[in-house]
C-alpha cells in the first residue's frame, strides 16, 4: 500500500477543539486499499471533524457520495447512494500505559503519546465501505424487467419431487426408545 501523507493528522501542533479535514474519495483510494471488485466509479465525500483534547481525540466521519455496484436482485449495475456518519475515540497511551496493553473496544484505539502523527486512512476507507448498505438494490420500479421475469418464472416453477428415503425416519420415537432402555436397566439391577 502506498504511503499518503494527505491522510496523516500531525495533531502535536493543533490547539485544542475542534478540527475540519475534507477528503474526496475516488477508484484509486479504494482499491488501494482492497475495495470489492465488483464496485467502480467511488465518488465519496469525507467531511472530518477532529476534536482535540489533552489526552484524546473525537472524530466525527461524515461521509457521502456514489458507486456502481451490481443490484443484489437483477445484477445490473446502478449508482448506490452512500450515506453514513461514524464516530471513533482516540486515546493517548502514556508509558505507565503501555504495560498495560489497552484491550481494543469497537469505537475506541489507543496510540502512544510519543506518535505525534495520526494516519486515518484505514478509518477512513473502514467507514466509506461500511456506508454502503449490506443489500445494494436498485430503487422500486428500476430493476430489469427481463430479470424480475425470469426470477418470478423460476420461483413459480413445480417444486422438486420429495424425497423419500427419510420416510422410514419419521415412525422412530426415541423418548419412547430412551424410556425403554431405562426400564431395562433397572430390572437387571
Amino acid at each position: 500500500m502506498k504511503h499518503n501523507r494527505e491522510f496523516e493528522i500531525a495533531w502535536l501542533g493543533l490547539k485544542l477543539g475542534e478540527h475540519i479535514y475534507e477528503y474526496s474519495i475516488g477508484d484509486a483510494f479504494m482499491k488501494e486499499h482492497g475495495a470489492p471488485p465488483h464496485t467502480s466509479n467511488w465518488k465519496a465525500q469525507v467531511v472530518l471533524r477532529f476534536d482535540r483534547q489533552q489526552s484524546f481525540f473525537r472524530l466525527y466521519f461524515d461521509i457521502s457520495g456514489s458507486v456502481t455496484v451490481p443490484c443484489d436482485r437483477c445484477g445490473d449495475d446502478f449508482s448506490l447512494q452512500l450515506w453514513d456518519e461514524a464516530n471513533l475515540l482516540i486515546k493517548l497511551t502514556g508509558e505507565d500505559d503501555e504495560a498495560e496493553s489497552p484491550d481494543e473496544e469497537a469505537d475506541v484505539a489507543f496510540i502512544p503519546r510519543h506518535e505525534t502523527v495520526i494516519d486515518i486512512s484505514s478509518w477512513v476507507y473502514e467507514f466509506v465501505l461500511l456506508s454502503m448498505p449490506l443489500q445494494c438494490l436498485h430503487p422500486d420500479g428500476q430493476c430489469n424487467p427481463e430479470a424480475l421475469k425470469l426470477l418470478n418464472q423460476l420461483g413459480q416453477a413445480e417444486d422438486a419431487p420429495e424425497h423419500n428415503i427419510w420416510n422410514g425416519l419419521k415412525d422412530i420415537s426415541i423418548e419412547e426408545e430412551k424410556n425403554t432402555k431405562h426400564k431395562g436397566q433397572k430390572s437387571k439391577g
